[in-house]
């Protein structure tokens, strides 16, 4: 089985792949986190999936490693961690 165009051919590959609940929207999800999981610059991120920067701060910033790094720093120096 070939594919030729994913909108085409989305059941046959959810079917061939015997994953009935994904959708293209759950791929975009996981792609975006790990990007972000990866440490990817989030403007770059954003710019690639046509997400608001807003949306990717909101949805997926706690994924990112430096997400509260400067707040966990600070804490730290004050002896609090």
């Amino acid at each position: 089985m070939g594919i030729a165009c994913i909108k085409n051919d989305w059941e046959d590959i959810r079917e061939a792949a015997d994953m009935p609940d994904v959708t293209p929207h759950t791929l975009r999800h996981t792609a975006i986190t790990w990007a972000m999981q990866t440490g990817a610059n989030v403007w770059h991120v954003s710019r690639y999936f046509g997400v608001s920067l807003e949306t990717l701060e909101k949805v997926y910033g706690h994924h990112h490693p430096q997400h509260m790094q400067t707040a966990v720093a600070a804490a730290d120096k004050m002896g609090k961690i």
